[in-house]
């Protein structure tokens, strides 16, 4: 019985070992591509599209033109709340959207819902996955994956961080 005690002892020191020398690597390969790189206040400064004529997208997020959300600004808290701003023009009727957000580092993608008055985020179960392209201090560029024929096309939204 003390062997057996004894040799356990040894496989769990010896595992413990192993487990302090082996290297620790993030599940994504780029440590930009976290929630605290898309934390804070963003203008959307340009959409430009991937595989598809821009003539070929009529709203965005289902709500209105792509054109109507560049100068938008969102506020990504750290909480998971925040809200983007549609700027509005002669075309495009300003407008505050809630949104609950979340990053995800294993897939790259950023994620969001729309609430509204009185929804809870755990209630709501439709919302937006879109690819987090690159999350640096000053910049973040989402691509939204769209079909369009048999080829992979792309609505890309680049974002500046907005003067504080």
């Amino acid at each position: 019985m003390k062997r057996i005690l004894v040799i356990a002892a040894i496989l769990c020191s010896s595992l413990m070992v192993l487990q302090s020398c082996s290297s620790t690597k993030s599940s994504s390969g780029s440590t930009s591509l976290r929630r605290g790189a898309v934390t804070g206040n963003w203008v959307l400064n340009d959409i430009t599209f991937e595989g598809l004529p821009a003539s070929s997208v009529k709203s965005l997020f289902d709500e209105a033109s792509y054109k109507c959300f560049i100068g938008s600004t969102w506020n990504l808290t750290n909480s998971g709340n925040g809200t983007y701003m549609l700027p509005g023009t002669a075309e495009c009727p300003a407008r505050t959207q809630n949104i609950f957000w979340s990053v995800s580092t294993a897939d790259e993608t950023f994620q969001f819902k729309k609430l509204y008055e009185g929804d809870k985020a755990k209630n709501v179960s439709e919302g937006y996955r879109i690819i987090l392209s690159a999350a640096t201090g000053d910049n973040l560029v989402l691509k939204s994956p769209v079909e369009y024929g048999s080829s992979p096309a792309y609505i890309v939204l680049n974002f500046s961080k907005a003067a504080k």
